[in-house]
């Protein structure tokens, strides 16, 4: 089956980033890769008008969470996800879907998963997914796709607008 037949799901991206991170010998846990999970769906929908799986994503308490490849690596806790369970899997990208994955993980991967908890707490989409909740209350409500693409979509124009500005001068 070719790579464009393949489905693409949450599992499957996980699987990418977890090969990306292998390879760059650097050290990803379920949080983590949570965080990744949810900037690929995000930036994937701003860019390209479509999903890039069909996972739902929810604002638990530490952030943007896929349940299932969550519970997919649960066993590991907070530790990081060990490698091995990467044998031959074959993934279903094809070339630009490769490089969008490598941009994301170029721009958020290299930050811990503390960081990148913080950072999605920072921001509107996963605030809206936690209204009339505490921090420390457990949720399943989902992050609605529509806030987080026209929050992402906003944010892109302005730093175009600023890099224009810059250019001009």
């Amino acid at each position: 089956m070719s790579n464009r037949n393949r489905k693409i799901n949450a599992l499957s991206v996980a699987l990418s980033f977890l090969k990306i991170a292998e390879k760059e010998k650097k050290l990803i846990t379920n949080l983590k890769l949570q965080k990744l999970l949810y900037y690929a769906q995000v930036w994937h929908v701003v860019f390209y008008k479509k999903k890039l799986f069909n996972a739902p994503i929810e604002a638990w308490m530490h952030g943007p969470a896929v349940p299932g490849v969550y519970r997919h690596f649960k066993a590991f806790g907070w530790n990081p996800i060990k490698a091995d369970i990467l044998e031959d899997k074959r993934l279903p990208f094809n070339s630009r879907q490769e490089k969008f994955l490598d941009n994301i993980w170029r721009v958020y991967g290299k930050y811990d998963a503390g960081y990148l908890e913080a950072l999605t707490h920072s921001e509107l989409p996963w605030q809206e997914g936690r209204v009339g909740l505490d921090i420390s209350d457990h949720s399943n409500n989902k992050i609605n796709l529509k806030i987080a693409c026209r929050y992402y979509a906003k944010r892109l124009k302005s730093v175009e607008r600023e890099v224009s500005k810059n250019r001009k001068n």
